[in-house]
């Protein structure tokens, strides 16, 4: 069941930015910096730290989350703890009912391999479409954001990373040019947060990770659909094996 969570690892609502404000290449280092900050809030925290009890077994399924409980285990008053569950129960990692509260939830592995699954495809959609229909100056600004990204890569800052791969996909949802389309991705995505950010807590996976956005980013300047689209359900499918991985690891040392 742990690995289960660990494939659920990155929704945690960590305040994701819509990059019309990215939209200026002079400012995307500063710009960056400022979403990171942003995204850094007391409940999105608090929400990341129960995602890592539940990893490692300490809150197994069908455990009572006590708001009480949580607000004096990690120093906080009842409010960002309210919205840290919140966030979770909007992945399905956390079940919130009437006069019961919040409990771990018990997730099956088919309900995340739908979920997953639904992502990968969505997001291979809208590599295919921006492939078509990025602007010049659009495409500039993606390798502009890859280039960016390598730098973070290389120094191994998991927290900016995750912060700038929010960008990342996000220009890729908006190059699509389907307000439809991006909107149900972002959407999807909010829900699968938590899970994906928790992806990058695996050693090595920020320099992986990038590179398979370096075939994407290859695909998309060339104007080659179908390279994008496969590149993109490539990066999807290594996004979930993490999880896995994580989650193993998880195991091992519980």
């Amino acid at each position: 069941m742990l690995i289960l969570y660990a494939r659920a690892a990155q929704r945690l609502g960590f305040r994701l930015v819509l990059l019309e404000e990215w939209a200026s290449e002079a400012n995307w280092s500063a710009e960056l910096r400022q979403a990171d900050l942003e995204s850094a809030t007391q409940s999105d925290r608090l929400a990341e730290a129960i995602v890592e009890s539940v990893l490692s077994g300490e809150f197994p399924p069908g455990l009572r989350l006590d708001e009480g409980m949580l607000a004096d285990r990690y120093g906080v008053s009842r409010t960002p703890v309210r919205e840290a569950l919140r966030q979770l129960a909007s992945t399905g990692l956390i079940e919130l009912k009437p006069r019961r509260g919040a409990t771990v939830a018990t997730a099956t592995s088919a309900q995340l391999e739908a979920l997953f699954g639904a992502m990968a495809e969505i997001e291979a959609t809208c590599a295919r479409l921006a492939a078509m229909s990025m602007t010049p100056i659009e495409r500039r600004r993606l390798q502009h954001m890859q280039d960016a990204m390598a730098s973070i890569a290389l120094r191994d800052d998991r927290d900016a990373y995750a912060v700038a791969n929010v960008g990342f996909h996000t220009q890729i949802y908006l190059g699509a040019h389907n307000e439809i389309l991006s909107d149900f991705a972002a959407a999807l995505r909010r829900r699968l947060a938590p899970f994906r950010r928790a992806q990058f807590r695996t050693e090595g996976r920020t320099s992986r990770s990038n590179a398979e956005h370096a075939a994407v980013v290859k695909a998309i300047l060339a104007c080659d659909p179908s390279a994008a689209h496969a590149a993109m359900i490539h990066h999807m499918s290594l996004v979930e094996d993490s999880f896995g991985q994580l989650g193993a690891a998880s195991v091992a040392t519980a």
